[in-house]
């Protein structure tokens, strides 16, 4: 499935199914083909958003502190972060509530 994200307050986001899968639990929404985003549910949104990527960046930092600290080079990091993937959607939820529209997918 592929989600185009869509909002009067910016241009569209589409995603691929896994990565909207997995951003929209993110945000507290099962993965639907139709679903609405409402303005008073944006700050929780993103706040979850936020946060998600935070904890993925502080893994990966102390997987590498880990590494060094034994002494071995860090893996390489592997495939786009959550942060890349997200940031499409955190721009627009963040224009869709400055100026209080909803964002849909699948309408």
């Amino acid at each position: 499935m592929i989600y185009k994200f869509k909002s009067k307050a910016a241009g569209d986001v589409i995603m691929l199914g896994p990565t909207g899968d997995q951003v929209l639990r993110l945000i507290g929404k099962e993965p639907a083909p139709k679903g609405i985003l409402e303005p008073a549910a944006m700050p929780a949104a993103l706040a979850a958003l936020e946060k998600a990527i935070a904890d993925e960046e502080a893994r990966r930092d102390q997987a590498r502190r880990e590494a060094e600290a034994e002494g071995r080079s860090p893996a390489p990091e592997e495939g786009v972060s959550l942060r890349q993937r997200a940031w499409p959607l955190a721009e627009m939820i963040k224009r869709a509530q400055a100026a209080g529209k909803e964002i849909v997918w699948g309408v």
